[in-house]
């Protein structure tokens, strides 16, 4: 696939740009940036032509995709105007500021038959694949909780690019970013949640939460609880489930307990194969068949509850998804 990158404003546009071309014989051959300096940079490494004109990309006829790595301010007009390009669209999390925002991205991809694919990357982690597989197993029983904690030092090792902290071009701080993962992966794992209520802290004075909890209610009493952080070190991604039948937890490997275990914790051998990521899934239109999607419905979602997320801490109050 002939892939434009729109902008190299995120940490993981560069390594998009090296995955699609290792590991799905992609070509990047178009740059845009809201930057022109960085786009130009970026352009000449991946020996790519530089565009200052967005429309003027999209009319190039040999660009099959786009990949759009913008503030998540600019999402909505880019994505928008790459679909009606008839461009295939990636993107990274969050898909829009607002669910509202995404409504009319879905309205777009509609009108046009298309579909978009989000960066939930945990979904191909052979994990959190087994996580899955025991949830719909029922050898957990009923799940009644699940905590997933997903945490860095960006910002007490101050490597997280000082634009991560605007909440104009993100719209908040580590739950809105590192904090996806926790909430996509809850919303897999437990269904639609209900209600939610957060809890989040500024510990470095950026202005936006850098510290941050959600706590979510879903069907049948189910609670989870989403973790993330810019402010914690030698913390490994962390999943835990609870059953009625048994538990399971995900650090440094899967390790469960279950009433055919005889309630013994044993080490998970046997996990499925993880999965290529969904930019590679993507460039290469060879998506999984077995029920792990990255599409508009998981990105409306997403947003769903970041945006519920952020009420919530602003009223103080329990809020509906």
């Amino acid at each position: 696939m002939n892939i434009a990158v729109i902008s190299y404003w995120h940490v993981h546009a560069e390594g998009y740009s090296k995955e699609v071309i290792e590991k799905a014989g992609s070509k990047i051959t178009a740059v845009w940036d809201e930057e022109t300096e960085r786009g130009e940079k970026y352009a000449k490494q991946f020996n790519a032509k530089f565009y200052e004109d967005y429309d003027e990309l999209l009319s190039d006829k040999s660009i099959e995709g786009v990949i759009i790595t913008s503030p998540t301010s600019m999402h909505k007009e880019l994505i928008i105007k790459a679909i009606q390009a008839g461009k295939k669209v990636f993107s990274e999390k969050v898909l829009g500021l607002t669910t509202a925002d995404c409504l009319e991205i879905k309205e777009a991809l509609v009108k046009n038959n298309m579909d978009i694919t989000l960066s939930l990357v945990k979904k191909c982690d052979k994990e959190f694949l087994f996580a899955k597989q025991m949830v719909l197993s029922g050898d957990l029983g009923q799940v009644t909780y699940a905590r997933m904690r997903n945490v860095h030092n960006g910002s007490i090792g101050n490597w997280l690019p000082e634009h991560f902290y605007s909440k104009e071009l993100c719209g908040g701080g580590a739950m809105i970013d590192l904090g996806a993962h926790p909430m996509y992966l809850l919303n897999w794992l437990l269904g639609e949640p209900k209600t939610v209520q957060s809890t989040f802290t500024d510990v470095t004075g950026r202005g936006v939460e850098d510290n941050a909890v959600s706590l979510l209610e879903f069907d049948k009493g189910a609670i989870g609880v989403s973790e993330t952080g810019f402010v914690s070190v030698y913390n490994p991604a962390t999943l835990e489930i609870s059953g009625t039948k048994g538990c399971l937890l995900i650090r440094d490997g899967a390790f469960y307990a279950t009433e055919a275990t005889g309630g013994k914790w044993v080490k998970a051998e046997n996990m499925p194969e993880s999965l290529p990521s969904p930019v590679v899934q993507w460039a290469k239109g060879e998506f999984n068949k077995d029920g792990v999607t990255f599409g508009i419905d998981d990105a409306i979602m997403l947003t769903r509850m970041m945006e519920a997320a952020y009420k919530s801490y602003q009223s103080g109050n329990k809020e509906t998804v």
